[in-house]
């Protein structure tokens, strides 16, 4: 267990007021301006979230998610793979009915070195597979979501400060897990876990529709928050919860679920509670799909590869980041 766990009371309500397409505002404190540049099916489907029971309607679905149903659980896996053409040829267990229950599915293991991680003890290694949202350096405390959205990176950890000073003037990458992808999250580098922060929010989706018209988004979102201490500086890695995700696990912790108060929770761990994680170990995993969100000290990387850009396809393993020379 950790040493020290300490709370504050989050801010976040639920919504109460309808919305039409007609009021051009969604009922959230917000009250994001419904975009004439989209189309109708995409203003509905933002303006949708506002309002949708997001938090009843995950714990509903992560019910069926965990249900072992025998038969009927593998024909909802097959239409799943169907839908999405997940790739089950890497999959440990290729056949669905391996899968007792969805979640189990869901969180496929891989067959042994289908991601090989890149040696180069210089070179961070991608953490997730999926596909880039934003990368860039942290300015004045500010983090990009989107074109025209940023947030601020004190609220994405919960509003600790101590936690958000080593990151000034450092850099991010957020990275979107769509459906199909494998959903097991890895070490970048080698790291010592310094503490884990379960912040509860709200459970907007997280695609890029989402990401590009909904402000404060992952700052907003429940999240788990884990900060390391590495050989080269700090790192932190921030799992993103979403729409319909059932649970976000950490290996070192297990299932992270918010408090009946709905409050900040954190966790130090040093001593004998410190966790050592080797460069490409899982640290962690999505029940159901979300973002992942990394923060690099001051000075710490060279530069993201230079084929990284928003769009592209992450696998995890391979080269995400140059280290810089220390002096």
């Amino acid at each position: 267990m950790p040493i020290a766990s300490t709370t504050i009371t989050a801010s976040w309500k639920p919504c109460r007021k309808p919305v039409t397409v007609a009021s051009k505002r969604a009922c959230d404190p917000n009250k994001p301006t419904l975009m004439m540049n989209m189309s109708i099916t995409d203003n509905l489907k933002i303006a949708g979230q506002y309002c949708l029971p997001k938090h009843a309607l995950s714990r509903l679905i992560g019910k069926f998610a965990a249900a072992e149903a025998g038969n009927i659980t593998t024909k909802v896996i097959e239409a799943f793979i169907k839908q999405y053409q997940v790739d089950m040829s890497e999959a440990l267990h290729e056949s669905p009915a391996h899968y007792k229950s969805f979640n189990e599915f869901f969180t496929r293991e891989l067959k042994p070195g289908i991601r090989p991680v890149v040696e180069d003890a210089m070179t961070l290694a991608l953490p997730v597979d999926g596909t880039v949202s934003q990368l860039g350096p942290i300015q004045q405390g500010r983090i990009i979501q989107a074109k025209g959205h940023d947030y601020s990176a004190r609220e994405l950890l919960g509003g600790y400060e101590d936690l958000v000073a080593p990151f000034k003037d450092g850099d991010f990458a957020t990275i979107y897990l769509a459906p199909k992808d494998y959903h097991r999250i890895h070490m970048p580098l080698d790291g010592v876990l310094e503490s884990m922060v379960f912040v509860p929010g709200d459970l907007f989706s997280v695609n890029p529709l989402t990401a590009e018209n909904v402000p404060n988004l992952f700052a907003r979102n429940e999240r788990v928050v884990a900060t390391f201490r590495t050989p080269h500086g700090p790192m932190a890695l921030v799992l993103v919860g979403a729409t319909i995700v059932a649970s976000i696990e950490t290996i070192w912790a297990g299932n992270i679920a918010p408090t009946k108060e709905k409050k900040v929770v954190r966790w130090d761990y040093t001593g004998d509670e410190a966790i050592t994680l080797q460069k490409g170990a899982e640290m962690g995993l999505f029940k159901l799909g979300s973002t992942v969100v990394c923060l690099f000290g001051p000075g710490m990387l060279a530069g993201f590869e230079p084929h990284l850009a928003n769009g592209v396809t992450t696998r995890m393993g391979q080269p995400f980041a140059k280290l810089a020379e220390q002096a």
